[in-house]
């Protein structure tokens, strides 16, 4: 197969799986923290290379479970409000938080950490209780942690 064809390929299985291309998710983070792609793969536990094949669509998936974690658990340290801000040591935190991390997961987990309260926080802000209530029974039988996210931050009203 030509390579052109293979990064086709690959970005669309990005997009089925992760719900976007994976090169557009690390860009997000690395303008969102204000760092180089290769400090961002030292932080999400990846190497340098391995990062900007799958940014690049040359590798369809990140391998390691433990890494996708840390790159979820990244992006939603992007809406604590300090990073939000653009405060350097917020986010010098945030990135340290997470390259320390040691997440776990599993087919019925997502990690959340101690941000949990700040994506309900930031759900609730955004919908009342009705519409996250709705939202979670749409997305039940596709997306179950999704939906149970948003039942919690529904119930939290």
């Amino acid at each position: 197969m030509e390579d052109h064809k293979i990064v086709q390929r690959n970005v669309a299985l990005q997009r089925e799986w992760y719900g976007e291309p994976l090169g557009d998710r690390v860009r997000r983070l690395v303008v969102a923290f204000d760092i180089s792609q290769a400090y961002l793969a030292e932080v999400l536990g990846i190497s340098a290379p391995m990062l900007s094949q799958v940014m690049s669509g040359r590798r369809a998936k990140i391998g390691n479970p433990v890494v996708l974690a840390r790159m979820i658990m990244l992006e939603r340290k992007i809406l604590v409000p300090d990073v939000a801000a653009g405060n350097r040591d917020a986010m010098q935190a945030a990135l340290e938080d997470v390259r320390d991390s040691r997440p776990t997961v599993g087919r019925d987990n997502i990690p959340v950490g101690s941000d949990e309260r700040l994506v309900l926080a930031a759900l609730r802000e955004v919908a009342e209780e009705e519409d996250l209530t709705e939202a979670a029974k749409r997305l039940d039988d596709d997306f179950p942690i999704l939906a149970e996210l948003l039942r919690r931050a529904g119930a939290s009203h």
